[in-house]
């Protein structure tokens, strides 16, 4: 059957990855970011998108205060490894804004890229249960990666000095064109799959949140071809964008139960 559309996770995993994604962007530029870039505010903006998701994930819970019990089940639960994760990186996000100078420090953009990626992979993964044959696969770890790679370049041009905006440009185009890619790819393919494949895939091509996202993508990628730089409100766009995606992603992916007694 169809789920509700979360929006407590879906504000979790949308932000927590645009934070994640800008850590990405400040490793990819450390080693050579000139002068006029602004490190201080940008670590500020990754704790506080961090934060929010954080806080907005925590309705999604039947009982808030017991948050920390999440972590109770490290050795074989990704929800915990997440929760983990998540937690460290934003410990480390705020540590960098409290630390760091206008040129940052090479260990903060490091240890928030590896933090970044454990978390994108535990969510990925927490989000891919056998329940949901569409994504009982890499798929959620993909389209999260994508996400935090897009919403990165595009926030972090924001704060690089001018020699790296044509690197953020590129990485921002090549990933808007992978994420079409893989978003248009993926129901068709599952509509030569399983029953409850076949029910999602008709989903997500009936639904008005996952043509918005396609059409959000293919209108940023027309606009960043056209100027051949990332204006200063696309990155905007895009985050209305993936939270659309995202919602859709958790509203019209069919669970087993639609085709329970059924023949598979």
């Amino acid at each position: 059957m169809q789920q509700s559309m979360e929006l407590p996770l879906v504000l979790f995993t949308v932000l927590s990855q645009a934070a994640i994604g800008i850590a990405f962007m400040r490793a990819v530029r450390q080693p050579a970011e000139a002068a006029g870039g602004n490190a201080r505010n940008e670590w500020r903006m990754v704790a506080g998108l961090m934060l929010v998701g954080l806080i907005a994930s925590l309705f999604h819970l039947g009982h808030p205060t017991g948050a920390p019990t999440a972590l109770k089940h490290l050795e074989n639960a990704w929800l915990s490894r997440e929760a983990l994760s998540a937690g460290l990186f934003v410990g480390l996000a705020i540590l960098a804004a409290l630390a760091s100078g206008k040129e940052g420090k090479p260990i903060f953009a490091w240890g928030g890229a590896v933090l970044g990626a454990v978390v994108i992979l535990s969510t990925g993964m927490t989000y891919a249960p056998p329940a949901f044959p569409a994504l009982n696969n890499a798929l959620p770890t993909i389209f999260f990666l994508v996400s935090a790679v897009m919403l990165g370049s595009g926030f972090a041009s924001w704060f690089a000095s001018k020699n790296h905006q044509p690197l953020l440009a590129r990485i921002f185009t090549s990933t808007l064109v992978v994420g079409l890619v893989i978003h248009l790819a993926a129901p068709c393919i599952w509509l030569s799959g399983s029953e409850v494949m076949r029910l999602t895939a008709q989903e997500w091509l009936g639904s008005g949140f996952y043509w918005s996202h396609i059409g959000i993508m293919a209108a940023s990628a027309l606009v960043i071809w056209k100027t051949r730089t990332i204006p200063v409100w696309l990155p905007v766009l895009v985050l209305l964008g993936e939270l659309l995606g995202r919602a859709g992603f958790f509203a019209d992916t069919v669970h087993t139960a639609a085709n329970m007694g059924g023949v598979y």
